[in-house]
């Protein structure tokens, strides 16, 4: 028997969450193949078999949190040639099982509250965790979801989606029911008796009031869910108490007329996009902007070291990327020493990566100042928490056309307003502002950039 342990997770990560099972108990598997993925705070890390052979037991659940070197699953390293002829001689039994479904064609709404399993001869579709139980909780069979999520993974809200398309059986019999039985049809006078006439008055019409009985078909899923906090999330928690906790968080504004760098961009991205192979976006610009700026002003990009300041002389310019799984922020090493194409070929390299979940610790390590640009989601403006323990963190936001003055008269540009967050232990709020002024220069008259 082989034991499959947690492996060495990166520096300073000690735990992680159990994300997904590749393989079942009693399912085979060959060396090198992934048996279990594991979610830190950083990246995702898939756990290979060592061996061939068959997976025993899984001592872990998905869902379950982990530490290093904690006993994953027990391999039969023994059993690996042998389960090959045992899985093939199942396989007929799924050939069966269709024959006895046809036979009771009204069982169809029943046949949502099957267990969440695919037949053996079928792959189990990727799911996580939280969609793997919202699924369980209402009966519904995943191998009917489109996953969304990277490469085909079913998320929960995919599982909502399905869930909320799913025909309601309470809903058709409470719907058709009280209507029909409130109504009152007033006798048929069979002679000239006007006396009777007034005799359907005592018959009340507001009877059918009592017909709100379909409100129950709205509570067609639960009013409330409880998702566990992935490790991630809750590593991700605690680093943005940790910022607000240990800083002496403070930001300042401007507003960058943006005129000068879509003219440009839109004048040279066809031919840089044809012969650098790179789409030129405005994130390349604001990296070289940032990046010079903290040449003349290098507090920004220092932190705290005990009581004493430690000042870089490079920049490790952080994208903040988001993801499928949460919002990370992988870097670009030594950015100072790039051009304009070249930073947006590695802006766009770490940016890939983050939404394919191949991050590196490399890549989510040493940053000393970081971009976010919640503009690409509609944000107007806001003050972006600093990423501890740079001390610096530039904010981006919506491209919106205001009317403003130059040279006297009311003109429309296209104005965007940008936010440094700043810990005021380091860098003095003089420093700051002068910051975002050196910034806001060269993003308007960005042929200052190539001058460096």
């Amino acid at each position: 028997m082989l034991s499959i342990k947690v492996p060495p997770l990166g520096e300073s990560i000690v735990e992680a969450t159990v994300s997904q099972w590749r393989k079942k108990e009693g399912e085979s598997v060959a060396a090198g193949e992934t048996l279990v993925e594991l979610e830190t705070d950083k990246v995702t890390v898939e756990v290979p078999a060592l061996k061939s052979g068959v997976v025993v037991k899984r001592m872990k659940q998905e869902g379950d949190v982990v530490a290093v070197d904690e006993e994953l699953a027990i391999l039969d390293e023994s059993a690996g040639s042998a389960a090959t002829p045992d899985r093939s001689a199942a396989t007929p039994a799924p050939a069966t099982a269709p024959k006895t479904v046809p036979s009771p064609p009204a069982a169809v709404a029943p046949a949502s509250h099957a267990p969440v399993t695919a037949p053996s001869g079928t792959a189990m579709p990727r799911t996580s965790p939280a969609a793997s139980r919202l699924a369980a909780e209402h009966g519904a069979d995943v191998s009917a979801i489109q996953g969304t999520g990277r490469g085909g993974v079913i998320g929960k809200p995919d599982v909502v989606e399905h869930l909320a398309g799913m025909p309601v059986a309470l809903g058709a019999s409470v719907v058709g029911g009280p209507p029909a039985a409130g109504r009152i049809e007033p006798p048929t006078p069979s002679g000239p008796r006007p006396p009777a006439a007034p005799a359907p008055a005592p018959v009340s019409v507001p009877q059918p009031a009592a017909a709100p009985a379909p409100a129950p078909a709205a509570a067609s899923g639960p009013r409330e869910t409880r998702e566990k906090m992935s490790t991630r999330r809750k590593r991700m928690a605690e680093h943005l108490l940790e910022s607000q906790h240990a800083t002496a968080h403070l930001t300042t504004f401007n507003e960058i007329d943006m005129s000068a760098v879509e003219a440009l961009r839109a004048r040279v991205k066809e031919r840089v996009e044809k012969e650098h192979g790179v789409r030129l976006s405005f994130m390349p610009f604001f990296a070289k902007a940032c990046c010079m700026a903290i040449k003349q002003f290098p507090a920004v990009n220092a932190k705290m070291d005990g009581d004493a300041f430690l000042y870089h002389h490079y920049v490790n310019i952080g994208i903040a990327v988001a993801s499928d799984a949460g919002l990370v922020v992988p870097n670009v090493k030594n950015a100072d020493g790039m051009g304009l194409i070249e930073i947006g070929r590695a802006i766009a390299a770490v940016a890939r990566k983050a939404r394919d979940g191949k991050l590196t610790m490399e890549d989510l390590t040493g940053g000393t100042f970081t971009i976010t640009n919640g503009g690409v989601f509609g944000s107007l403006v806001s003050t972006p928490i600093i990423n501890f323990p740079q001390v610096g963190i530039l904010g981006l936001h919506k491209i919106q056309e205001r009317p403003v003055v130059v040279n006297g008269e009311i003109v429309v540009r296209p104005m965007m307003y940008v936010a440094l967050s700043y810990d005021h232990r380091v860098v003095d709020g003089q420093q700051a502002v002068l910051f975002l002024v050196k910034v806001k220069e060269l993003m308007e008259d960005p042929a200052l950039m190539a001058v460096d």
